[in-house]
């Protein structure tokens, strides 16, 4: 027996503000809205169930109201990768959409960048999967 992973839970202030956020990072498509208080997002194109059962596809990401905000790192976290592009212009296009630079004490010659989406939560931008970029 096995599981896939479907869905990532995000407890959130402002769900819809977060939804807008990941789906312009992702460019991921806004599946459902209830009330703004659960707004959940994914490919645009959602997996037939017959696929899901055969093969792992991309998760969706719920947000939900919670009522507490971000205190501390956050124990998982996103890491992307840039599709069409380098990496620093990747980490420019999500800063420009909301994403803030932080430090969380990572190695100068560390190969990715770590940022915070509007809420804080941290994620990272890695190497760029850009043909030329990324060889296999």
């Amino acid at each position: 027996m096995t599981s896939r992973f479907e869905q990532l839970a995000v407890d959130c202030l402002e769900p819809r503000r977060l939804a807008a956020f990941w789906c312009a990072v992702l460019d991921y498509t806004v599946h459902e809205d209830r009330d703004g208080d659960l707004v959940e997002i994914g490919p645009a194109a959602l997996a037939p169930l017959d696929e899901l059962r055969r093969t792992p596809v991309a998760p969706q990401i719920v947000f939900a109201r919670g009522h507490t905000t971000k205190i501390r790192k956050n124990r998982l976290h996103l890491d992307v990768c840039p599709i069409d592009s380098d990496q620093a212009a990747e980490v420019k296009r999500v800063i420009a959409l909301g994403a803030r630079p932080i430090d969380i004490g990572t190695a100068k010659e560390a190969s990715w960048t770590v940022l915070a989406d509007p809420e804080g939560n941290e994620f990272c931008v890695l190497r760029s999967l850009a043909a030329g970029h990324f060889e296999e």
